[in-house]
């Protein structure tokens, strides 16, 4: 009679052995092994992820940090900028902008006394409204033939005195004389517009016209 590998016999001796007290340790020692291995493979499969999810955190705190270094880089010396700007606009104020308004007309004397021409009125008044500086308005009329009149207003552009040539209009001309309506602006500094008593400038004497009776404002008038 053949002996069957799973025989009564062969199942019993091996339900004692599982049951003894080595085939529990071998049992045991094999369901850890297992665990083992799966705890390993588990952690190593972690281990790919983090530290993937790490190159890629530091990759973008890289760029943040390049990108914040961009933005920042125009921003280096700023405070020596602003130190130098401010002395520029120092020495500006210094020696363009006029210390009263009786140097203003003053100086509009020796540029007409220089052309030669005749200022027939010079009308004055300030167009409050910056915290640093304010605008006299002069609106003048002038006298002369036209190369006097033409070195005049060079000698006006070239001013050490800041002046700006708003508009000019021609009122009229005879025997080789023409009369110009002219339109400047310069600044004084807030203390010394105030201190200089002048009117508040009108809208209505914004622009030249042709017929120079049409100026109303009730303005300070200087003539030569």
């Amino acid at each position: 009679m053949t002996t069957s590998l799973f025989s009564r016999e062969g199942i019993t001796a091996a339900r004692k052995f599982l049951f003894s007290k080595l085939g529990l340790q071998v049992a045991l020692f094999s369901a850890m092994a297992i665990l083992t291995i799966l705890l390993s493979v588990r952690v190593l499969l972690d281990w790919r992820t983090t530290s993937a999810s790490s190159q890629d955190e530091l990759a973008s705190t890289q760029t943040r940090m390049r990108t914040l270094q961009m933005q920042l880089k125009p921003l280096q010396g700023l405070d020596k900028r602003v130190v130098a700007s401010r002395k520029q606009i120092d020495a500006f104020y210094l020696s363009r902008i006029p210390p009263s308004y009786s140097s203003i007309a003053e100086e509009l004397g020796q540029l007409a006394s220089q052309a030669p021409v005749r200022l027939t009125r010079v009308e004055y008044s300030q167009v409050p409204g910056s915290v640093d500086l304010t605008e006299i308005h002069m609106d003048a009329g002038l006298s002369g033939d036209y190369p006097s009149i033409m070195h005049f207003i060079n000698g006006v552009e070239r001013s050490k005195t800041f002046f700006i040539i708003r508009a000019m209009a021609l009122t009229g001309q005879q025997n080789g004389q023409v009369e110009l309506r002219l339109q400047m602006s310069t600044w004084l500094r807030p203390a010394d517009a105030a201190a200089s008593g002048l009117p508040l400038a009108h809208d209505d004497s914004s622009s030249p016209q042709k017929d120079s009776a049409s100026v109303v404002a009730p303005t300070r008038t200087e003539g030569n």
